[in-house]
């Protein structure tokens, strides 16, 4: 898959935003790695005061919590779902976030971009945030 420009992009008003009405953020491919980047974010957004829910193949507890195999699986209201993921992978999860309803916003990382999944999460109400990291970006805003 040749790499895409976002055309479907928050800017910095709308990433404050959403970072101030995100209490539950499902993290999709939170390794248990503490080496790999979807760790490291992980642990500053817990840290930062997000409920993170790791969301990955393997693995009982990641960070101290409990992992769940999909997004279909978490049994509780999810604010926010941050993406590390291939691009070709996006569109699924996108899929299972409109399905279930209650998700308000879809967030990939450095490097992330799928815009045809960005405007069918648009459509169906959800706030897109890609190709941006979301420790970088709330560092950014929060200090």
């Amino acid at each position: 898959m040749e790499c895409e420009f976002p055309t479907v992009n928050s800017n910095n008003e709308e990433i404050k935003k959403i970072f101030d009405n995100t209490k539950t953020i499902a993290i999709i491919g939170l390794s248990p790695n503490e080496s790999k980047a979807s760790n490291m974010v992980g642990k500053y957004l817990k840290e930062s005061g997000f409920k993170i829910v790791p969301v990955y193949p393997k693995e009982e507890e990641i960070l101290g919590e409990k992992v769940y195999r999909s997004l279909e699986e978490i049994p509780f209201k999810v604010d926010l779902v941050d993406i590390f993921r291939k691009p070709d992978v996006i569109g699924h999860v996108v899929d299972a976030a409109i399905k279930r309803g209650d998700v308000d916003t879809i967030w990939t990382q450095l490097g992330l971009v799928n815009n045809e999944a960005a405007q069918k999460a648009e459509k169906s109400g959800m706030k897109v945030v890609q190709n941006k990291c979301t420790k970088i970006e709330h560092r950014a805003i929060f200090g």
